[in-house]
């Protein structure tokens, strides 16, 4: 179930907000719990039951490792981990290795099988938000939770159960007691957020969505620097409108149920160098590989090669997790060197000139903006063809299935939406529209819940919405 669908929006959401409302205290998050596993079972299917799974293992593994011996709660802490892992190389890496063992055997006749399993929607996210709970346990900073309902609530709440933000452990077990407080204020408060990521997704991310499969579906033999440049920029928009959008409603929705889940977007294509941007892009996954992989590894503590090292590591892993598929390897050994080459000159400290900064931020949305060709390509060969016409101009022009894709409402939509590319970096709009008491923030959402979900409810009721693109990891 999609939150951009009529179902979702119409009938689960209201039903789910009355019985949180009028349930009591000591109640509310296993109304929460329940309707999260709803949520999810109705897009998972028989796979829910390996999400129940791995609850049961972690929560079971929380309980052990507050007492014992400093070398028992190791060996659960690692053991967990290692289930967590298993069971994400298993189910979402088992294809891709196999069949790069079948393409291997292939050469020497053999004929190796090629294993096929049906991804479980956010697996990846539901696997770092267990490891984060064991981690934070095992070093202290918070308790285990002793109420199963709290735990399922932690791990399942549906606003970000299928594609984040990632949530540690740490950063909410204090709104998980049962007797948390909820009022009408959180769903006056969280609804404007919830309809600025519902306008981002509908009204422009679903716009984009067909110009950018025109795009990267052209045959490379009819590629164009036209085609390419405009696939680019029409993903480089479409992801950031899809996957903020998604964020701000799950930002929203988390309050409107009374938790505070942390921002996870804030104007990164105004970043200034490519250290930046990941402080601006996709921050909860950026604070769980620091907090779990980066320092682990002894972070920038060890001298300059080994902080080199881990960066690579971190990037590599950050890549893998996104999909299994050399081109988010090569994506993310991209941004790794990019920020290796950063660190090495001196580079991730924006310069204090205007004019300097301005190119540097141009130069900066020009690297992410090819990374993003990789990250679109469904194969490493579709990639360098788009990133050859991006860097060797052919002046040739839009083939018929770009041109027709192309309606001058989706054109003006991307001029619109490039505003992004240029506006100042703060302040950061969905916090802003959240917490601001000013005028404009006022107006902006007063017009966002009047003329922009009217506009988006009658999208989403013509059947013109598509599954979120992050669903896909």
């Amino acid at each position: 179930m999609s939150f951009a669908t009529p179902l979702f929006l119409w009938f689960f959401l209201p039903v789910v907000l009355a019985a949180v409302l009028v349930a009591p205290r000591n109640r509310r998050n296993a109304v929460v719990a329940v309707a999260s596993l709803l949520f999810y079972v109705s897009g998972a299917g028989g796979t829910t039951l390996l999400l129940v799974g791995c609850m049961v293992v972690n929560y079971l593994a929380g309980r052990r490792l507050e007492p014992g011996t400093p070398g028992d709660r190791r060996l659960v802490l690692v053991g967990t981990i290692a289930v967590d892992l298993g069971v994400l190389l298993v189910w979402k890496y088992a294809g891709f290795a196999t069949q790069q063992l079948h393409d291997i055997a292939s050469v020497v006749g053999a004929d190796l099988p090629v294993v096929e399993l049906a991804l479980p929607i956010g697996i990846s996210f539901y696997t770092f938000h267990h490891i984060s709970y064991v981690v934070d346990v095992y070093r202290g900073e918070r308790p285990a939770l002793r109420d199963p309902v709290s735990f399922v609530t932690y791990i399942a709440m549906f606003p970000q159960l299928v594609a984040g933000p990632i949530v540690r452990f740490r950063e909410i077990a204090d709104q998980l007691p049962q007797e948390r407080t909820h009022r009408l204020d959180d769903i006056a408060a969280g609804f404007p957020r919830f309809a600025l990521g519902l306008c981002k997704k509908v009204i422009v991310a679903d716009s984009l969505a067909p110009v950018v499969d025109a795009c990267f579906a052209t045959p490379g033999d009819e590629m164009t620097s036209a085609v390419a440049w405009l696939g680019a920029i029409a993903y480089t928009l479409q992801l950031y409108f899809d996957f903020s959008g998604y964020s701000d409603m799950a930002i929203g929705l988390g309050r409107m149920l009374g938790f505070r889940l942390p921002e996870n977007f804030a104007r990164p294509y105004s970043s200034v160098t490519v250290t930046e941007f990941w402080r601006r892009w996709h921050m909860s996954l950026s604070r769980w590989f620091r907090d779990y992989v980066y320092i682990p590894l002894g972070g920038n503590r060890g001298g300059v090669l080994r902080t080199y090292r881990n960066l690579t590591v971190v990037f590599v892993l950050t890549g893998f997790w996104h999909g299994a598929n050399w081109t988010f390897l090569v994506w993310g050994l991209f941004h790794g060197a990019l920020l290796v080459l950063e660190r090495r000159f001196g580079w991730e400290s924006a310069p204090a000139a205007t004019g300097a900064r301005i190119a540097r931020r141009a130069l900066t949305v020009l690297l992410v903006l090819i990374g993003w060709v990789f990250f679109r390509s469904p194969d490493l060969g579709t990639a360098f063809t788009i990133t050859g016409h991006l860097l060797w101009p052919d002046f040739g022009g839009p083939t018929e299935a770009v041109a027709a894709a192309a309606t001058n409402q989706r054109v003006a939509l991307l001029l619109v939406a490039l505003a992004v590319l240029v506006v100042p970096n703060s302040p950061v709009t969905g916090p802003y529209l959240e917490a601001s008491r000013a005028r404009t923030a006022t107006v902006a959402r007063v017009s966002l819940m009047t003329a922009g979900v009217a506009y988006a409810a009658i999208l989403i009721a013509s059947g013109t919405f598509s599954p979120f693109l992050y669903y896909q990891f």
